[in-house]
Parts: structure tokens; C-alpha cells; sequence
């Protein structure tokens, strides 16, 4: 009998993330270089392999436009086919509320609940990470990418 996890991606930027987390704690994690659209059908055909996968999750977004619709798709249609429920959280989750890069010198901040854009003369560096626990509060069931540009001036 397979164990049962949780799996995380985070495909905003490169490299993509992913966890696998038993009962809410990080057990195992797996970065890649690659295309998303070429790498994620064979690091998930691994995982379900060895895991039976109980719920999946993402960052939503803000970040790369098609970074989220390849994950986006990807995870709907595996939650879809396998049956297992999808859920997402916005990407400052995985940066400690960093600016996000958006286009130019515009970025993506977070104040409060409200992301804007916002633009920073100098860009940190934006780094994701896998939590070690995986708080599912901050997940929702709403799972729809976030595609938050708006005017850029």
C-alpha cells in the first residue's frame, strides 16, 4: 500500500517546486530546471508511483501568464481524471510576501489582502520555497489561476 501525501507545485518562475508533504509535514522535495510543460507529466507519473496523492496544490499566481496556465491545466485535468480535489494560494505564501515580478520595473505586492502592482526601481530577487508544514488554511478551493495584470503605464 502506497503512503498517502499531499503534493505542492510552484511553477511561477524557474525552478519549478515541488513537495510532497504527509500529514502537513515536507517529506520530500524536487526542483527542475526544465519546461514545466515537458517535466510535470513525468515527475507526477514518478510520484503516483510511489504515493497514492490525497490533495494537490498550487500557486495561483501573480507570476509567469503561461508558467500558470501549464500548471493550472495540468493539475485541473489530473484533479479531474484521478479524482483528487485541487487547491491554490497566491504566490507571496512562498516568499514572505516579496515583490513578484510582473513586466518592466512593475511588481507584484501584496498589502493586506490586496495585490497591486507597483513599480521598484531595484528588483529583489524573488525566491520561492517549499513550506516544511503545509498550512491548509491558506489554501482555498477556488483554484483558478490568478491573472492580475492590469493597466501598465
Amino acid at each position: 500500500m502506497h503512503k498517502s501525501v499531499d503534493v505542492l507545485l510552484i511553477a511561477l518562475i524557474s525552478p519549478i517546486k515541488i513537495g510532497v508533504y504527509e500529514n502537513s509535514k515536507l517529506i520530500e522535495s524536487i526542483e527542475s530546471e526544465e519546461r514545466s510543460s515537458d517535466i510535470l507529466p513525468l515527475i507526477f507519473k514518478d510520484l503516483q508511483k510511489k504515493y497514492k496523492i490525497e490533495k494537490l496544490f498550487y500557486a495561483n499566481g501573480p507570476g509567469s501568464f503561461m508558467a500558470i496556465k501549464v500548471a493550472y491545466i495540468f493539475l485541473k485535468s489530473l484533479s479531474i481524471l484521478k479524482n483528487i480535489p485541487l487547491f491554490a494560494t497566491d504566490a507571496f505564501y512562498f516568499n514572505k510576501n516579496g515583490p513578484i515580478k510582473a513586466i518592466g520595473k512593475l511588481h507584484f505586492v501584496k498589502i493586506v489582502s490586496e495585490i497591486k502592482t507597483q513599480k521598484l526601481e531595484i528588483a529583489p530577487e524573488v525566491i520561492f520555497t517549499l513550506p516544511d508544514v503545509l498550512d491548509y488554511n491558506e489554501f482555498s478551493t477556488d483554484a483558478a489561476p490568478l491573472y492580475m495584470i492590469g493597466a501598465v503605464g
